[in-house]
């Protein structure tokens, strides 16, 4: 018997699941629109400068781009106070972690995080040939972090913190936080995960970057696909220890930030004003949101994302297809629950009602 071309271990592998096209629902269903509320998007299109970098950048198209992503890479470092050689950038902060893996892990290692989290995690292990280790959320879930720390092993090698934690929206308080960091062995690499930071009000809630960043073995993801709204351009970054970043950079595949990225998130850096004005847009709904679909599933917890979890349990995919036949994409996660991402406010207002529908 010949031997497979891929990894065997590869097949009970489930694939990742993005989020639908609105314009494929829209036909299915012969509606002139489908609203998608699936992909933690922000809806307002892109910040202003940002087609116009990006097509000055695409005339120049023939040649490749800055490999070391220089110009970028300073202008986060200036806006984060530290040295250039603890920035990498990369294609959104999904494939940063998969670098960070890449470049601490291998065959036999462990890396632990929170179960559910972003769902990226357990593909990005199991591609270096590590071993996912998944602790139980906590029955608000969010993170046990003590748990966490409690599960570590000298196998560990990197422990993840989703802060906010996708798809539930949950946040680690700053005592819980301190602790958990203090009790991690300096070996073992901490990621937090901060892809939703900007949508961040709660003050309890602590900034991975400038209270713990100067620590060796902490590593702040962050992106632009979300606040910055980026998505499509797929553009990410982190800060590191230098000797951490300097692995990274390594392993990244070469010029895997292309040209217009790179002027698409320097442009956008530009628009921070504009940024945060959108991102209290969302703010503001997710109040409005959570005070109106917790009439209907009471167990919605806290937000500090762009993003409410609905805990439906056996109600998921009814749900997300009764969505669906309503022009609303949502993310399901069957047998535990919903995502809902904001969109405008007259698209939020659709979904409730589709919900109000579904539950009444």
């Amino acid at each position: 018997m010949s031997r497979p071309l891929t990894r065997a271990d590869l097949d009970a592998l489930p694939s990742y699941v993005p989020g639908r096209n609105p314009a494929d629902l829209a036909r299915e269903l012969g509606l002139t629109e489908a609203i998608k509320l699936a992909s933690n998007e922000v809806p307002f299109g892109l910040l202003p400068g940002v087609a116009e970098a990006v097509a000055e950048a695409a005339a120049q198209g023939h040649r490749y781009p800055d490999m070391g992503v220089l110009a970028l890479r300073e202008a986060l470092a200036e806006r984060f106070k530290v040295d250039v050689d603890r920035v990498a950038t990369g294609c959104g902060s999904v494939a940063l972690f998969e670098h960070v893996v890449k470049a601490a892990a291998t065959r036999g290692d462990e890396v632990l995080y929170s179960w559910r989290s972003f769902e990226a995690y357990p593909i990005v292990v199991a591609g270096v040939g590590a071993t996912s280790v998944r602790v139980p959320n906590t029955p608000g879930h969010g993170h046990d972090l003590e748990a966490m720390a409690a599960a570590i092993t000298p196998k560990t090698r990197i422990v993840v913190v989703c802060n906010p934690n996708n798809p539930t929206g949950t946040s680690v308080g700053r005592a819980a936080m301190d602790a958990f960091v203090d009790a991690v062995p300096s070996d073992v690499l901490i990621v937090v995960d901060e892809a939703y930071r900007e949508f961040v009000t709660d003050p309890d809630v602590p900034d991975a970057l400038e209270e713990y960043g100067d620590r060796p073995n902490v590593v702040v993801l962050r992106t632009f696909s979300k606040a910055w709204g980026l998505a499509g351009l797929r553009a990410g970054y982190l800060v590191a220890a230098p000797e951490v970043a300097d692995a990274v950079r390594k392993v990244v595949t070469p010029f895997s930030t292309n040209a217009c990225v790179q002027a698409a998130a320097l442009a956008a850096l530009e628009a921070d004003v504009e940024m945060r004005r959108r991102a209290a847009i969302m703010i503001s709904e997710r109040d409005r949101l959570t005070t109106a679909l917790r009439a209907l599933v009471p167990q919605i917890p806290d937000s500090q994302s762009n993003f409410l979890w609905l805990p439906i349990g056996e109600q998921t995919v009814p749900f997300a297809k009764h969505c669906e036949s309503r022009g609303v994409i949502v993310r399901p996660f069957a047998g535990e629950g919903v995502r809902a991402s904001f969109g405008t406010p007259e698209q939020n207002d659709r979904f409730v009602a589709v919900a109000s529908e579904f539950f009444a």
